[in-house]
């Protein structure tokens, strides 16, 4: 996905959070419920953070330069974690709202046309959640798969709130309103504890996943012909980039020449079956063995 694309869907994003807060602020008028009330104000959360992710998408993208030589992937980890804590913030005011109804003690209205709102507005949230987290995960964009998430979180919410806000008009039970609020507040707030702490295992420089860490050993492993063995490998994640060093140690009367087309064999094959690599091998003669790293076959 190039930037353009990205750029356009985190745009969209935003259209699609304005519409869907109009859906829930209606809904919310027209029932008077606290607890369509505190899932409408979630969404104005998601519209701040589709707006952070538009601006980590733009800036994550721009190329390396002499200050960031690493690039600049790592803003995406920024948004996200901006994201989580505006999740708490809204969290906190969802529980001061339930606060209100339970004090306060208003009925709620039934009102066909306020429920068909909040369904359709849950409707338009699930699918654009599906469709964040699937090119999100695609293109490896902590951002896009942020915003999926917690849209996701919010079509739960959503459908939770509808059915308590039914079981409310159908029972005449008042309380339950404002301890829906309650049950929103505490999703809201578990769903941006978990974003914040993924985002910071981002900026932690966190390793790859096992799975892409065997997977570099093998390719290693079978494509480093001539070499003698490989150790002290790491590895770390920024945004869509993984970064691979490790030691090859390749035998003393090998010319460098020979020793620099097995690198970039090596090189050829990561990144082919790692998307986002940046490999770094320091080449070092037999004598440096440690005969505990990967074997070339």
């Amino acid at each position: 996905m190039d930037l353009k694309i990205r750029l356009r869907i985190a745009i969209l994003s935003i259209a699609v959070g304005l519409a869907v807060l109009a859906l829930k602020v209606g809904a919310y008028l027209l029932t008077g419920s606290v607890a369509l009330y505190s899932d409408a104000l979630e969404t104005t959360v998601n519209i701040a953070s589709s707006l952070a992710t538009l601006a980590a998408v733009w800036f994550a993208a721009k190329p390396a330069d002499s200050n960031h030589p690493y690039g600049h992937d790592k803003a995406e980890y920024f948004a996200a974690v901006l994201v989580g804590v505006m999740i708490v913030l809204a969290a906190v005011s969802i529980f001061h709202a339930a606060w209100i109804g339970f004090t306060a003690g208003d009925s709620v209205t039934y009102s066909p046309a306020g429920i068909a709102m909040n369904v359709v507005a849950a409707l338009i949230n699930g699918a654009w959640a599906r469709f964040l987290m699937r090119y999100g995960k695609r293109e490896r964009s902590p951002a896009l798969v942020a915003d999926g998430k917690h849209l996701q979180a919010d079509v739960l919410t959503s459908v939770g709130v509808l059915v308590g806000v039914i079981l409310v008009l159908v029972t005449g039970w008042k309380i339950l309103d404002p301890a829906l609020a309650v049950l929103v507040g505490l999703a809201v707030l578990w769903s941006g504890w978990e974003l914040v702490k993924e985002s910071v295992g981002g900026l932690m420089d966190e390793s790859a996943s096992s799975d892409v860490l065997k997977k570099i050993r093998v390719l290693i492993s079978e494509h480093g012909e001539g070499a003698l063995e490989a150790h002290d490998l790491r590895t770390r994640i920024a945004g869509r980039s993984t970064f691979i060093d490790f030691h090859l140690v390749v035998p003393g009367t090998m010319s460098v020449v020979q020793a620099h087309d097995i690198c970039d064999r090596i090189e050829e094959a990561i990144r082919e079956d790692v998307p986002g690599a940046h490999i770094t091998m320091h080449v070092e003669p037999e004598h440096k063995a440690k005969h505990s790293g990967i074997v070339v076959l």
